[in-house]
């Protein structure tokens, strides 16, 4: 199959769209504590989701996943548990930050985290990437993505200084300036560890090919394992949660007015919503040729886009003033031209691959 960069621009943002609509489901939940409704919609977008998905797309599915090696379970596995503490932090980053805040913060540090070490630890990052008109052109996307992120920040942290602390857990509730950024620093750092896992998934996808599964869905396998990982460590931290609060009768009983049925189908929407994201990454993904690990950041930037929308839908902005709101313009604006340059870079590595290769001097004589 031929890469088709602007079909997986198409991809990502659609992948955006649901990560940054995942928890608005959540915030109808009732009478429930948060460990209780993150582990009950963790379990459809960490285990229902990732094989009910795979099951219907990739043939021979439990033949395939015989065949990974040990080594390549353990590490996307590892990988999973180390983006698993950056999963559960960011409901924590939602909560004291807000959508717009909390996502400008933690996406900032997984956007750079994630697009660029894969490529520096294989050893590419010189030569594919730097020695290349292609590659540099979409390391310029990543810079600007990172400053449309940054841009973002300053957003948030501009409104917060335009509203009355009334105001601001009037739209949230726990609202936590110090400790949301403390949260969420360390919630993107390690939910970039989901692009280590993916690339780790190398064999996997073989595995897949081999039986014949179809490009698109190549990547399905590998989401099975790392979620795996994520789901343990969520598991541990919801359960320690659960004891210290005494809230685990929760999921069969609770007070007088708790809508049981309806909190249940409102955690399995935002579970499969939350899944939905690393559907199409995969797909985005395939279609992105030789940079592949540019998809990170255009994953990072439509749901910095999305989740900025979402904020003002929400009315989290309800307040802000004027320079507040020309900060968030600019913050979308740059993020929307990021993903263009990054896509441009990856069109022009499929369109013309001989100038793609063109060696580019780094230093001067």
């Amino acid at each position: 199959m031929m890469p088709n960069p602007p079909l997986g621009v198409l991809f990502h943002w659609m992948g955006g769209l649901a990560s940054a609509s995942f928890y608005v489901p959540f915030r109808r939940v009732r009478g429930w504590a948060w460990e209780t409704y993150w582990l009950v919609g963790g379990i459809f977008s960490w285990v229902v989701a990732p094989f009910l998905i795979a099951s219907l797309l990739v043939k021979d599915l439990p033949a395939v996943l015989r065949e990974v090696p040990l080594s390549t379970v353990l590490w996307c596995y590892g990988f999973g548990v180390l983006w698993g503490f950056g999963g559960l932090t960011f409901g924590l980053t939602m909560r004291y930050l807000g959508m717009s805040l909390g996502m400008a913060v933690a996406l900032g540090y997984c956007a750079a985290f994630g697009t660029l070490m894969p490529p520096i630890f294989s050893g590419e990052f010189t030569g594919k990437i730097l020695g290349t008109t292609s590659g540099i052109l979409i390391l310029t996307g990543v810079g600007i993505c990172v400053f449309g992120i940054a841009v973002a920040g300053m957003a948030g942290i501009s409104k917060e200084r335009d509203l009355s602390p009334k105001q601001r857990t009037a739209v949230i509730k726990e609202f936590n300036l110090k400790k949301g950024l403390v949260v969420a620093t360390f919630c993107g750092i390690m939910s970039a560890c989901f692009s280590y896992g993916l690339a780790a998934g190398g064999p996997v996808r073989e595995a897949a090919a081999r039986h014949g599964a179809a490009p698109l869905w190549q990547g399905l396998p590998v989401l099975i394992i790392v979620l795996a990982g994520g789901f343990t460590t969520n598991v541990v931290w919801c359960a320690t949660l659960h004891v210290r609060n005494r809230t685990g009768s929760q999921y069969f009983r609770g007070p007088v007015g708790v809508p049981l049925l309806s909190n249940y189908l409102l955690s399995a929407v935002a579970g499969f919503t939350w899944y939905a994201q690393f559907f199409f990454y995969t797909m985005g993904e395939v279609q992105m040729g030789t940079y592949r690990f540019s998809s990170w950041t255009l994953h990072m930037a439509s749901i910095m886009i999305f989740g900025a929308f979402w904020g003002l839908a929400l009315k989290e902005w309800r307040g802000a003033g004027t320079r507040t709101m020309r900060l968030l313009a600019l913050s979308i604006a740059v993020l929307v031209a990021s993903t263009l340059v990054v896509g441009y870079g990856n069109y022009l590595s499929t369109r013309a691959p001989a100038v793609a290769r063109v060696r580019l001097p780094l230093t001067r004589k």
